[in-house]
């Protein structure tokens, strides 16, 4: 990459006579811990779109740069400083966790900066707290969830008991589930850096629910489901979860217990659309067996989606131009129908997903229907911008 970077450099140089600079991308994401592969695969996608395009995005020369926030959200905002402040950056993305987006973001903003979302959706941030310079291409945090609410209420359940970390995805996650679910929802939070969830089963189990959910990223996600598992629920109550709980390295490290388990998402592997197929067939030659996530295909389309920006307007000078270019939202997304709503943040569609056992007995992700057709968000209404 580096090579590549420096010969566009010296062609530029000759054909100008100037050192063309390139634009500048600053990446603050989760490297490090039990959720650090949720921000490698946010990386390692977006890198991937840097590298189909020769070391480019929209045909103009990127320099991303990359640094690990810890999923602490002091060092997350000292990063961004650092990125605008000190190396005047004015396009950052990568953030994972809703808490270090909530320190960063406001920050970033403020600064004339602009700000493009691969993954953390806060609520605060999508209604009263938008901004004309913060962008979100995943989703707004509830309607994930939203989407997991309306399949268990298909599948004819009226009892559940909803599971979340305590912090704001985490409450914006059970808030989104009981929304669309409209039954009973017994609320347990747990901490953000739990892997004991000994009391929370025996919650359960006392409460007896005819279906749970529960949101819990990354290695609390496994933590999680092979405990209940080990404690013997998971064939007594079935659980319908959300795309975060369901992702492949979570199928990977719990194996054949997760077969039969029922979720929801907005882009799974096996979509039949072109961009999906180019995402599917680019990220397996590259990385090969690899897991392929849904963060993998965020950070993908986030890429996209500033190429697209990018090819329109050269650059990032003109942050106003850069901006209603973002705004069009003119690429191809892997999920397939997609558009901006009123708060930047997306209007698309939701998908019910159930895990089959492969030719090898191996969990993997099927998708079966359509729950939810062209969908914003539950704060857009409270966007002034």
């Amino acid at each position: 990459m580096k090579r590549f970077l420096a010969a566009a450099s010296l062609l530029a140089l000759a054909a100008t006579g100037t050192l063309a600079e390139p634009v500048k991308i600053g990446m603050i994401t989760t490297l490090s811990g039990p959720a650090g592969y949720l921000g490698e695969q946010v990386r390692d996608a977006f890198v991937l779109a840097i590298e189909q395009e020769g070391g480019k995005l929209g045909g103009v020369e990127v320099q991303l740069v990359v640094e690990d926030d810890g999923l602490k959200p002091p060092q997350g905002l000292q990063i961004a400083e650092k990125f605008v402040g000190d190396e005047g950056m004015k396009l950052l993305t990568g953030i994972i966790f809703s808490n270090v987006a909530g320190a960063v973001v406001p920050e970033v903003v403020a600064q004339g900066a602009i700000y493009v979302s691969p993954n953390a959706g806060p609520s605060n941030l999508a209604g009263e707290g938008c901004h004309p310079n913060y962008f979100v291409v995943s989703w707004q945090n509830d309607a994930l969830h939203e989407a997991s609410g309306t399949a268990a209420r298909k599948l004819g359940y009226t009892r559940a008991v909803a599971l979340a970390p305590n912090y704001q995805a985490g409450k914006d996650a059970i808030a989104g589930f009981a929304r669309e679910f409209g039954g009973q929802v017994t609320e347990i939070y747990t901490q953000l850096d739990q892997t004991d969830f000994a009391s929370e089963m025996a919650q359960i189990r006392a409460a007896n629910p005819e279906v749970v959910f529960q949101f819990h990223p990354g290695g609390l996600g496994i933590a999680f489901l092979k405990q209940y598992q080990q404690a013997g629920l998971l064939g007594q109550i079935p659980m319908v979860l959300s795309e975060p709980s369901l992702d492949a390295v979570i199928l990977n490290a719990v194996g054949a217990a997760a077969i039969g388990l029922k979720g929801t998402t907005h882009w799974a592997a096996d979509f039949d659309n072109a961009a999906s197929k180019a995402f599917v067939a680019a990220w397996q030659a590259k990385y090969g067996d690899k897991p392929l996530t849904t963060y993998a295909q965020q950070g993908w389309d986030t890429a996209q989606l500033i190429a697209s920006a990018l090819r329109k307007t050269g650059g990032v000078d003109d942050i106003d131009a850069f901006r209603e270019a973002l705004r069009a939202a003119d690429f191809a997304s892997t999920r397939g129908d997609f558009r901006f709503g009123p708060n930047q943040h997306p209007v698309q569609d939701w998908w019910l997903i159930e895990i089959v056992a492969d030719a090898n007995g191996k969990p993997q992700i099927v998708t079966r229907e359509q729950l939810r057709d062209d969908v914003g968000d539950s704060y857009a209404a409270q966007c002034k911008m």
